[in-house]
């Protein structure tokens, strides 16, 4: 049915987001994803970091911004100090350095409420999706394009799709919440 892949297809993208949202929680690693979802005011437009330089970790906790406008280092890092990453850059002129403490057990503690709630909310699109596929098998049954047991059949498969979904996200937050633990 097509109600029933263009849902699939809105879960897969959902596991996606979650994925792009998992990577860019910080694991006591440099990783440039970390600096995804900060935005710099950029001459009024809200512009992401890797657009207006090259990111690089050259050592395992430092990450290094070259930037291609000189004007746009003390933007971006006026950007980094007011993010949620809780990271100290420093701008001496031409790049900016970014030394990523190691996490302490409260910070990691406050990661994972973070990330549990951020899987409630994936877990609530899914769930939202097969409410769409369960409206739109209901409304064929209604004009008479399926039968009640072909209903019934469509609304099982619609759960057990949902199912896999929803553990596709708890396995996710599992692996990223064990990265997280690790000292």
């Amino acid at each position: 049915m097509e109600v029933v892949e263009n849902a699939k297809d809105k879960m897969n993208k959902t596991i996606s987001v979650l994925k792009r949202d998992l990577s860019g929680l910080r694991a006591g690693r440099a990783n440039a994803q970390l600096l995804d979802r900060i935005m710099v005011d950029y001459y009024g437009t809200p512009t992401p970091i890797n657009q207006l330089g090259n990111i690089s970790s050259p050592e395992p906790r430092l990450l290094v911004i070259s930037v291609w406008d000189q004007k746009a280092l003390p933007l971006i890092e006026k950007a980094i100090q007011k993010s949620d990453l809780g990271l100290t850059p420093v701008n001496d002129g031409k790049i900016i350095r970014i030394s990523i403490p190691p996490l302490t057990e409260d910070r990691r503690k406050e990661i994972i409420k973070t990330i549990n709630k951020m899987s409630e909310d994936y877990k609530v699109a899914v769930r939202n999706e097969r409410r769409h596929i369960v409206d739109g098998i209901k409304k064929s049954e209604k004009e008479k394009l399926i039968t009640e047991d072909e209903r019934k059949k469509y609304e099982t498969d619609s759960q057990k799709l949902t199912d896999s979904y929803i553990k596709k996200i708890e396995d996710l937050v599992l692996l990223k919440e064990q990265d997280l633990m690790k000292i």
